[in-house]
């Protein structure tokens, strides 16, 4: 990926910018981060795009322009575009049940007492729809959580959609057996529900959730290098995966020459399956900045991007409960239809705009569009988890810092 413009070109100070480049390097000579890219696009065009450190300490392979990371939950957004797409098809609407396509999930309990011998459970108050799956308020969790019972039941159960042997059929029919941790539409609860809504693509398309992901979204949009596999000769481009050992330093977490990504999986995750670079992800910034086209081809009409990025909550996610996991803070900051959606900056405690969507993986990549500022951001690096580093605030506020039009 190239600087398309000069930054003033765009109303964004260069000797600014240079403060986020001298922040990457601070990371990397510290040994905190192995290496990570961060590109920052206005008006249509690359303003700035660094990248520092290595791809893979061991091999002293450089971070790249085109170095392919495990992009993890950031692959939720593109998911939720395959869900639109077929809505603007016709195919359902958003307050329809999901049992409607996925009849397991017809008769869906939920947990409200007991112990891990025996829960407490009553019938679920109604279905849960599309449109709670999108938004995270289905009563679904992740087994990593470690809050609840039904957390480890999912774990018990190995319900697990990273790690599972099973199919993706197969895998979301054994999560309808389980109790949900809430009534649908009562809490935010971050959960396997777009895992669910991957295999409610491939129902409602006829095709195989990947194969639908490869035809409809990633080569129409030239995001060549986005898949939920790495190909054998792209292995060189990939990254590896790091986490801290006891002391703080680094620590292999998942190499780049074995790791899972380098293989079919058995199933493909729509919740955080998809490996990719910072060029092929900032082209799916651009599509939500276009409201819906990119270089010739649209995906979605421009009013249903309008509603992907309104928020979908009563408010904001402090008040849908208490959420135990989010790849953002709680107060302040609302759900769309498949990422977080600013609402109130003060409330948040960091610098942004109303109406900004985000999202980011677990190892530690994120995105931020402001179609306000006409400004996306991404930064990619390979640590996990993600709450490991402030990565996220601090580049918040060193890119936002270099608005000056």
């Amino acid at each position: 990926m190239q600087v398309e413009t000069q930054p003033r070109a765009v109303g964004l100070c260069p000797d600014r910018l240079e403060r986020v480049d001298s922040w990457m390097r601070g990371y990397v000579d510290s040994g905190r981060l192995a290496g990570l890219s961060v590109a920052v696009m206005r008006g249509g065009k690359t303003a700035f795009f660094r990248a520092h450190g290595h791809a893979d300490l061991a091999r002293q392979k450089p971070f790249a322009a085109d170095t392919i990371t495990r992009i993890y939950s950031m692959t939720k957004p593109l998911t939720s575009l395959a869900v639109l797409m077929l809505y603007e098809e016709g195919r359902f609407q958003l307050d329809d049940p999901v049992a409607r396509f996925l009849t397991e999930f017809a008769e869906m309990r939920v947990m409200v007492g007991g112990n891990r011998a025996k829960l407490e459970t009553v019938p679920a108050l109604r279905p849960i729809t599309i449109r709670d799956l999108l938004t995270h308020t289905s009563g679904l969790t992740y087994g990593f959580m470690e809050a609840t019972l039904v957390d480890a039941l999912y774990r018990a159960e190995a319900i697990d959609f990273q790690t599972s042997k099973l199919s993706l059929g197969e895998l979301v029919g054994k999560l309808a057996q389980q109790p949900l941790l809430a009534q649908p539409g009562a809490e935010w609860n971050y959960s396997v529900a777009t895992d669910v809504l991957g295999h409610l693509v491939a129902v409602v398309s006829g095709l195989d959730f990947a194969e639908f992901m490869r035809r409809r979204i990633l080569r129409p949009l030239a995001m060549h290098d986005t898949d939920f596999s790495v190909p054998e000769d792209k292995q060189p481009r990939f990254a590896a995966n790091y986490a801290f050992d006891r002391e703080g330093a680094l620590r292999l977490y998942d190499d780049s020459v074995d790791s899972k990504f380098l293989r079919t999986p058995p199933l493909a995750s729509g919740g955080g399956g998809l490996v990719s670079t910072a060029g092929d992800y900032l082209r799916f910034c651009r599509l939500i900045l276009n409201r819906g086209a990119l270089d010739g081809v649209r995906l979605l009409g421009r009013k249903t991007v309008d509603l992907m990025l309104m928020n979908h909550l009563p408010g904001d996610l402090a008040a849908m409960g208490q959420p135990r996991f989010a790849e953002s803070s709680y107060a302040g900051i609302g759900f769309g239809l498949g990422f977080s959606v600013m609402l109130d900056p003060a409330a948040a405690q960091i610098i942004g705009t109303p109406g900004e969507i985000a999202w980011g993986g677990v190892a530690s990549t994120s995105f931020w569009i402001d179609p306000a500022e006409d400004m996306a951001v991404v930064l990619l690096a390979q640590l996990v988890p993600s709450s490991a580093l402030p990565l996220r605030r601090e580049l918040r506020v060193l890119t936002y810092a270099a608005l000056v039009d």
